[in-house]
This record gives structure tokens, C-alpha cells and sequence, in this order.
């Protein structure tokens, strides 16, 4: 089913290993140290730029994140490589931690705690759909035939219209994917 690369191969481990550790040291607030905090919070540390992307809050956050990852990410890395592929990765998940943590400073109220590679793996959603627009990929539910180009817009309208909690953080999800057309659209220009 799955094509795996080395490098997805490895950033599935991090994030699944990340996982782990958060579920078997709950009571030493993993979580807690590694999600991205508001910066108004006392519990921020600049580091969660990072650190972030390979927290997860739920078995289903992580398990769905990892099977997006899996199902076109390695496209991605055979089409750049792997320096290009976890430049692009890091910036796009870095990029939506930025964009929501100012979001969050300019419009304060919000609080809490943001983690997951859903910044990430939007931006891996906008980079396919823009790099292979044309590519027909199944849906799974009804599984037809759909283009990738339309397939990115469809899967980010599910994951706002399914949300009810007001707990997925949507503005990390289009951080993720605007930060990656910003930089497709830069190497386009620059021949990269």
C-alpha cells in the first residue's frame, strides 16, 4: 500500500517514539514541555517551534497524521531528495507554529497548547497538489477517482466541517499549507 522512504520512513519513528514517551511519562508532563504554548504563557519556551511537530494529543491525532504522512510524503522525498524534503518539512511545520503563535499574540484569548505534525503534513497536502495537480488519486469514502489539486482543498474543508470542539488547530493547518506554497512558488521562481 505504502512506499515508504527513508526518510518518512524515520520521521514516522521520531514522531511515533515521541508518542510513546508522552504516554509512558504522562505524569512528568511530556506533553506539556514539548506542545507549543502561547507566547503569553508562562510555560513557552522559543524551542517549541520545534518541538511541537512530533507531540501528539491522541492515538487518532497521531494515527491519521502518520497515514497522510505516509500516503504522500514519500512522493515528495523521491521527487526532491531528502535534504529538500526535511527542509521543506521542518519549514512548513516551523512556519505554522509561527504563524499561529502570532496569530495568538495579536489576538490573545485563545490559550492553551498547540501539537502535531498537522502544520507539516498540510504543507506536504499544498506541495503535492501543487507539484502533481493532475495526478488522480482514490478517495476512500466513496472511493472515486479525484485530482490531487482538488483533493487538497477537499481534505482541508472535511477537516474544518468535522470540527466541532473548536480543538484542531485550523490555523496551523493553513500555516502549513500557505508557508508551503510560499516556498514552492520561491523555488519555482528560482529554478529550484
Amino acid at each position: 500500500m505504502f512506499n515508504i522512504t527513508p526518510l518518512v520512513r524515520t520521521l514516522i519513528i521520531i514522531n511515533v517514539a515521541v508518542f510513546l514517551l508522552q504516554s509512558l511519562l504522562a505524569n512528568l508532563h511530556v506533553t506539556e514541555f514539548l506542545s507549543l504554548w502561547d507566547i503569553h504563557s508562562d510555560l513557552f519556551r522559543p524551542y517549541q517551534f520545534f518541538t511541537y511537530m512530533f507531540a501528539h494529543g491522541s492515538f487518532t491525532h497521531i494515527f491519521f497524521n502518520m497515514i497522510a504522512f505516509a500516503s504522500f510524503a514519500p512522493i515528495l522525498e523521491g521527487y526532491w531528495g531528502d535534504k529538500k524534503f526535511l527542509t521543506f518539512y521542518i519549514a512548513t511545520g516551523m512556519g505554522a507554529g509561527v504563524i499561529y503563535a502570532a496569530f495568538n499574540y495579536f489576538f490573545p484569548g485563545n490559550g492553551g497548547y498547540m501539537l502535531g505534525a498537522s502544520g507539516a503534513i498540510y504543507g506536504i497536502l499544498m506541495a503535492f497538489g501543487m507539484l502533481f495537480p493532475n495526478m488522480e488519486l482514490m478517495l476512500l469514502f466513496p472511493p472515486i477517482p479525484i485530482k490531487a489539486k482538488y483533493m487538497v482543498f477537499l481534505m482541508g474543508f472535511i477537516t474544518y466541517a468535522l470540527d466541532r470542539s473548536g480543538t484542531v488547530a485550523h490555523l496551523a493547518h493553513f500555516g502549513g499549507a500557505f508557508i508551503a506554497f510560499l516556498l514552492i512558488s520561491y523555488w519555482r521562481t528560482r529554478g529550484k
